[in-house]
């Protein structure tokens, strides 16, 4: 699995791959809302999907309501009931396709000033911050209404209230300033009835955070209670909470969920394909005053905490000179240890972060051939790799991989399955992702992982190199996954991970292994398995 950041094609970083029960023709809620504003009318274009322009209705502008709460309301409500992902903004105010003011527009009823950088960064911090937490912020909105079903409360209005209860309890912003802006959204997009709600209920957050007097449930109690409790003040699914402490205990569980609840940083490696290096990476960051550190483990990336959207708005992902890449991906890469002139095969490889990682290190020389059974990420890579100009060495198959091995399929010496899965080692990033995960998602995952690592293993000829890897924390995808295999396919065998990467990210049992809390990185799993000669 993989790293998630949707920024477009001049961002291959690696999303989650979709879980077997994911549906693309599930039919989602309407985000119709009444629309009342009052203000000048305006006329303005809006992108469609198929990339046509067309003219919206005549629309009506605000000016008094905040823009970058109006578009967080809006985008929580799209990432919710399933139209969206959390994820960042491009530098024109996009989200998923088409933008951004335009779903405001459609579901409001009126537009706001464009989005300028503060504003962006606002909506990201905003937005991530509520979904991530999400369960604590319901705990409190649920304790402080006249109903405490908040499940029937309508979805804008829901969503107003996590983020002004979001801003006052967490970013410490004025409290006041909150209230006055929430409720004039609330007046604005519903009705007065709505602004008045929201502001009796905002002011009794401040005034009970003033006393230092939240209305918080303590951990106490048998197992399960403390569970449900810890589940709400670090903001959780309870499956997880329990999950976790049975393979890690409650004290690393803590620690793990604050990891999770933390602003995520980024790395950006370097393109080599296109002559780029680190050092003109470092270069571009300081005349961008972009604070940045120095990866200890791999030389082509870079760690940054802030200052993604300046780097975006620069220009250097669109240009192909670098890319968003976590680097526990690519010490995955480096366990695979691609060399000029070799064939590799990467089996679900879109949008193929990894697929370009081991492009570049071939130097020019040698093929990497992408499975992947999305046919349009695919076709995202094979365009991302002409921007990185390493499309010479890329070459695309739709495919699914458990079909493909059927007949006489394409052998190679090192084969890397970075397998669908959970994704519980990448919360930080996918904000989201904790609460679309379902306890039993698990098994179906299992069984899918079992299917693909015996379909990956009739592509490895004898004497090569099969790498299995997740971006999950999970022993049941990871080591029980291996050692499943491992008495299915006696003709493989372990080969240790520790001549490829540093000694602390390598497990007793010769895997390798990176933990978000121990090595500050994506939590990510990689076996190295070696096929009898």
């Amino acid at each position: 699995m993989a790293q998630v950041l949707y920024l477009g094609l001049s961002l291959p970083a690696e999303p989650q791959k979709i879980s077997p029960s994911s549906s693309s023709s599930s039919s989602k809620p309407s985000l119709k809302l009444p629309q009342r504003t009052r203000s000048s009318s305006v006329s303005i274009p809006a992108t469609t999907k198929g990339g046509s322009s067309r003219l919206l209705k005549t629309q009506k502008l605000n000016s008094e309501v905040s823009p970058h709460r109006a578009v967080s309301a809006v985008r929580l409500m799209r990432i919710e009931l399933g139209g969206a992902f959390a994820d960042l903004l491009n530098e024109k105010g996009k989200g998923s396709g088409e933008n951004e003011m335009g779903y405001v527009q459609r579901t409001l009823g009126f537009r706001t000033r464009e989005l300028n950088h503060h504003d962006l960064r606002l909506v990201t911090d905003i937005v991530g911050g509520t979904i991530r937490w999400r369960r604590y912020l319901d705990h409190l909105i649920s304790s402080l209404c006249h109903d405490k079903d908040i499940s029937s409360m309508e979805p804008l209005l829901l969503q107003i209230l996590r983020i002004g209860f979001y801003e006052i309890v967490k970013l410490d912003m004025p409290p006041y300033a909150v209230v006055d802006e929430n409720v004039r959204l609330a007046k604005v997009a519903l009705r007065p009835g709505a602004g008045n709600m929201v502001n009796g209920i905002l002011r009794k957050l401040v005034a009970l955070k003033e006393a230092e007097a939240l209305p918080l449930p303590r951990a106490e109690g048998d197992d399960r209670a403390q569970a449900r409790a810890l589940a709400t003040l670090y903001s959780h699914p309870v499956w997880m909470v329990r999950r976790w402490t049975k393979y890690l205990g409650q004290e690393e569980t803590i620690k793990l969920m604050k990891w999770n609840n933390s602003e995520p940083s980024f790395s950006l490696r370097a393109n080599q394909a296109r002559g780029f290096s680190r050092d003109d990476l470092v270069t571009q960051l300081n005349e961008l005053k972009v604070p940045y550190s120095l990866s200890p483990h791999l030389d082509e990336f870079v760690r940054i905490k802030t200052g993604l959207q300046t780097v975006i708005h620069a220009g250097l992902l669109r240009k192909g000179l670098c890319s968003v890449q976590d680097e526990s991906a690519g010490l995955v890469v480096s366990i695979v240890d691609p060399q000029p002139g070799e064939t590799v095969i990467d089996c679900c490889a879109a949008p193929g972060g990894k697929t370009l990682y081991m492009a570049s290190r071939l130097c020019g020389q040698g093929s990497v051939f992408a499975v992947d059974v999305n046919r349009g990420r695919l076709r995202i890579l094979k365009e991302t790799a002409k921007l990185h100009q390493v499309d010479g060495i890329v070459t695309t198959v739709h495919a699914d991989l458990r079909v493909l091995t059927d007949g006489e399929a394409l052998k190679s010496n090192k084969v890397l399955l970075d397998a669908p899965c959970s994704g519980l080692g990448v919360l930080s990033k996918r904000a989201d992702l904790r609460w679309n995960r379902k306890l039993e998602d698990m098994e179906e995952l299992k069984k899918l992982q079992d299917e693909l690592l015996d379909a990956a293993s009739k592509l490895v000829k004898p004497g090569g190199v099969l790498v299995y890897s997740t971006c999950s924390i999970d022993p049941e995808e990871n080591e029980e996954r291996v050692a499943a295999f491992l008495q299915r396919h006696e003709e493989f065998h372990i080969d240790p991970v520790d001549r490829f990467v540093p000694p602390d990210f390598a497990t007793d049992n010769g895997f390798y292994f990176s933990n978000p809390v121990k090595h500050s990185l994506d939590g990510s799993f990689a076996a190295r398995l070696v096929r009898a000669s």
